[in-house]
């Protein structure tokens, strides 16, 4: 822990991916079907604003650093790919007979990009950034992920200008549809 005793970026991106992947294994170890979708609904939506806190925070701080443009252009690359999983299986039903096949892809490509960002761009960050920028990366990403849209949009790329134009907008929809969605359900 930092020195207030809050987590910095790097532990907070930690702690974020053991979220999902207990997400993830929610989603697999479900009691029943709307168990499975609500699980599903929350992996989606963490994922989808994790996602964007990072293109915005963490990965321009990355480009910084000696060797980071490498390091930020191959998980944006792997970031596109899981939005577009992300995407395929938004608005789909768990008992649809392609869900698990998708769902099966989506673990896989996440849990690959959290070992990437975990062994090559994390330790940039915490290398290469003092206690108290780190601590201000954290604050920007609870920050960002308070107004960040709650689905995927592969469409709109991942890179900071991208989200911090079209971002705002893409929020306000997906949070709308959020509570009409909610609404909905009852």
């Amino acid at each position: 822990m930092s020195k207030t005793d809050k987590p910095d970026a790097v532990e907070l991106l930690l702690q974020q991916h053991r979220h999902i992947k207990d997400l993830l294994a929610s989603v697999e170890n479900a009691s029943s079907t709307k168990t499975k979708q609500e699980r599903f609904e929350e992996l989606r939506r963490f994922l989808a604003v994790h996602e964007t806190a990072e293109e915005l925070v963490t990965h321009p701080r990355a480009r910084m650093v000696e060797g980071g443009n490498s390091v930020v252009d191959a998980r944006l690359e792997e970031e596109t790919a899981s939005k577009t999983l992300l995407a395929s299986l938004d608005g789909m039903k768990v008992d649809d007979p392609s869900f698990e096949a998708g769902f099966k892809s989506l673990k896989k490509a996440v849990l690959d990009h959290a070992a990437a960002e975990e062994r090559d761009e994390f330790p940039l960050l915490s290398q290469y950034s003092d206690p108290d920028q780190l601590a201000l990366m954290a604050q920007a990403i609870k920050a960002a992920e308070a107004i960040a849209p709650t689905h995927p949009h592969p469409s709109l790329g991942s890179s900071m200008t991208t989200n911090l134009l079209a971002g705002p907008l893409a929020s306000v929809i997906d949070r709308t549809r959020d509570a009409v969605s909610s609404v909905l359900r009852g």
